[in-house]
């Protein structure tokens, strides 16, 4: 199971966890959600009681795999804000959330399944992502760059929708032209 937080975990346990999210994730890419356990433990280089003990249920590593996702990716935003103006940085942004909305298409009917163990992602990716968005967003309208109006999950669930996951090229290209209309109207404040 996930380390609790505010619980001291041993340096060599987190490591073990760690490797367990690292592995499957690049396992749910290859063969999806429900490759065989074995191969995640191989590639993480535990064992199948070191992994058991971490996620006892495949959903505990699907969440922990999501949540790993989500931080990176919210994370950045404000890496890219500190380091670039405001329309680069929500541009960047934007690109690296398409690369998280087409990787995660293999996961999309795991979170969907009705498993009440994935109820709360929904909410968790909210409570990232929006902030996340929310402040890109708004230094780029202050700036002038894109217009004022623009809701951040607006802009979420429009990118989760354009971006397939099949072609990568066409995903960005969709989202160029998204952000395209974000920056029609700039500067207007009608």
């Amino acid at each position: 199971m996930q380390p609790t937080p505010g619980k001291r975990v041993r340096a060599d346990a987190q490591r073990n966890f760690d490797a367990l999210v690292e592995a499957a994730r690049e396992v749910f890419k290859s063969s999806g959600v429900d490759a065989p356990v074995r191969e995640i433990a191989t590639r993480a280089g535990v064992g199948l009681a070191t992994f058991y003990r971490h996620f006892p249920e495949r959903s505990d590593l699907v969440t922990a795999v999501f949540r790993h996702e989500v931080d990176a990716c919210a994370d950045t935003a404000a890496v890219l804000a500190a380091e670039h103006p405001p329309l680069p940085a929500l541009v960047r942004w934007l690109h690296r959330y398409t690369g998280f909305v087409s990787a995660k298409r293999g996961l999309y009917a795991a979170l969907h399944s009705g498993d009440p163990a994935f109820e709360p992602l929904p909410l968790y990716f909210r409570e990232r992502f929006e902030p996340a968005l929310t402040g890109l967003l708004a230094a780029a309208a202050e700036a002038g760059e894109i217009r004022a109006d623009a809701e951040p999950m607006h802009v979420l669930h429009a990118i989760s929708r354009l971006c397939t996951g099949v072609h990568p090229d066409a995903d960005r290209y969709m989202v160029d032209l998204l952000i395209d209309g974000l920056r029609f109207g700039a500067g207007s404040r009608d």
